[in-house]
């Protein structure tokens, strides 16, 4: 018991969500996508090879 509050949060949230779309800056998730992008390189992954399951070393 005790649960109809939260019931009711749950489907206000949901309410909003199906019936309000929120307002979304298209350019902005461009330029955010495009500095992802760029800014990332294989010499930002170098570091982790051999870091998988598969050396871990505790078998």
């Amino acid at each position: 018991m005790g649960r109809g509050r939260a019931k009711a949060k749950q489907t206000k949230v949901a309410r909003q969500l199906k019936y309000n779309s929120p307002e979304m800056d298209l350019e902005r998730l461009q330029r955010e996508l495009n500095n992802d992008n760029s800014s990332s390189s294989a010499e930002d992954y170098s570091s982790y090879e051999g870091w998988g399951p598969e050396d871990s070393g505790d078998r």
